[in-house]
């Protein structure tokens, strides 16, 4: 008839066992089983003198252990999950937290804390407004002979996000009058200024009947870069069948 045996890792589970192991040598029977090397592994060690018969088994066990298995031992040691006492603790710990009201009514205290975190997070969620840039920028073609037209249609062709070709007429957007007094303060910006009150787009004469386009852009800094532009998309194909090279003759924050 099987036998069992529980919390053998304290005083209480010793003691059965204590009494279980008194006039006998093995868990079944006279000789070694299963059974033993079951029970074995559920005592953590040597209980010693206080519980004689569990000790006496104990070494008994061990010594046909050490027989079977010749090899040095180093020794190990185990960590990570609490022994089942301290489980019980925590489990009884936790009962008692049940008892806890979590969801009683807010003091206004508490009230006004939990609107002034949301009121942080939505102000810490929103994104800031990027900055802004104009540039203005020489297209030159491969020669004389290179359709202009449809070289100003392949710098346009080319769109993407925060990317806005010949938007930068600033003498028509009354909003930007602060802008004007920025650009002001240096000769370029007076040349941008005269500039953009007639034109956004025009060509521009290189030499030997050769023309360029001046182009003016507008884009948003943390989306657009204007070395990737140029490099990237104005300078490969299919753009690059009209387009030469490209200059940044002006480039202003706005």
């Amino acid at each position: 008839m099987a036998v069992t045996f529980s919390d053998l890792y304290a005083e209480s589970g010793l003691k059965v066992l204590e009494e279980f192991l008194s006039g006998k040598t093995y868990i079944s029977g006279d000789r070694l089983t299963k059974d033993d090397i079951k029970v074995y592994a559920a005592v953590v060690a040597d209980p010693g003198s206080a519980f004689p018969n569990v000790s006496r088994w104990y070494a008994c066990v061990f010594s046909h252990l050490a027989a079977s298995f010749p090899g040095k031992a180093a020794g190990v040691n185990f960590g990570g999950k609490a022994s089942p006492v301290e489980e019980s603790q925590k489990e009884a710990a936790a009962a008692d937290d049940d008892d806890l009201d979590l969801f009683g009514d807010e003091t206004e205290e508490e009230k006004k804390a939990a609107e002034e975190r949301e009121a942080a997070k939505k102000s810490s969620s929103k994104k800031k407004e990027s900055g802004k840039s104009s540039v203005l920028m020489d297209v030159k073609p491969w020669d004389d002979e290179t359709d202009m037209k449809k070289l100003e249609e392949a710098v346009r062709s080319v769109q993407m996000e925060g990317l806005l070709w010949g938007a930068c007429k600033l003498n028509r957007r009354p909003n930007r009058a602060k802008h004007f007094v920025q650009l002001a303060n240096s000769l370029i910006g007076h040349l941008m200024v005269a500039f953009l009150r007639f034109v956004t787009a025009k060509l521009a004469p290189v030499g030997y009947g050769i023309k360029k386009l001046q182009i003016m852009l507008t884009i948003v800094d943390d989306l657009v870069s204007v070395d990737n532009l140029i490099e990237d998309h104005l300078l490969t194909e299919p753009a690059n069948e009209y387009i030469q090279s490209c200059d940044i003759v002006a480039f202003n924050k706005i």
